[in-house]
């Protein structure tokens, strides 16, 4: 993350209907990830750098993410201001069906930092899009977070499992991975 050139936060799928941990598939890690969202995005509105607020819109029904369940709403720690940016999408990335990209180089973007939910889905899917695309990359662990999974042949893994190995298949080829205390220390190290 490079602070001197306003890095864009993108904060991902912070919606409700996560809240639902047993549709999801049980256990979620990093029970602390909005406090640590609501204390990055905190941080990025006092420097006034840019926000792009991401939500999925699921195509499904009955899927709690479709924009006729209350699910797909926001959670109140990371509403949208009026002026920033709500990219809707309804696949893992979030460069894939928005204009997230043309809005990134539009502003001279070059560094973004992620956030969100869930990290092995569409925070990673978004990371390495974000790389592939040619952005400096940030995933923040503690403002990420997961569900445990079970795999193609039974073996149930924790959310915790699930999420380092996630972060660690990032770290150096898609992504640098940091924790909010080390970002807002950036960011606290540069003026306005």
């Amino acid at each position: 993350m490079n602070p001197s050139q306003q890095p864009a936060l993108l904060v991902i799928d912070v919606q409700k209907a996560f809240d639902n941990e047993a549709y999801w598939g049980g256990n979620r890690n990093n029970p602390h990830a909005e406090e640590s969202i609501a204390q990055l995005i905190a941080a990025w509105r006092a420097k006034e750098y840019p926000i792009f607020h991401v939500q999925h819109c699921s195509v499904h029904p009955t899927s709690p993410l479709h924009s006729s369940h209350e699910g797909n709403a926001f959670k109140p720690v990371a509403t949208p201001l009026p002026h920033e940016p709500v990219l809707q999408k309804s696949v893992n990335s979030a460069f894939i069906g928005t204009n997230l990209q043309q809005q990134l180089e539009a502003k001279d973007i070059s560094s973004v930092v992620i956030v969100g939910l869930i990290t092995n889905h569409c925070v990673s899917t978004t990371a390495r899009m974000s790389a592939n695309l040619g952005f400096q990359t940030t995933v923040v662990s503690d403002a990420t977070a997961t569900f445990d999974r079970v795999s193609y042949d039974g073996r149930r893994f924790s959310a915790e499992e699930i999420h380092e190995v996630s972060l660690a298949n990032l770290h150096d080829e898609f992504a640098t991975i940091a924790n909010t205390a080390s970002v807002i220390a950036l960011l606290e190290g540069q003026g306005k």
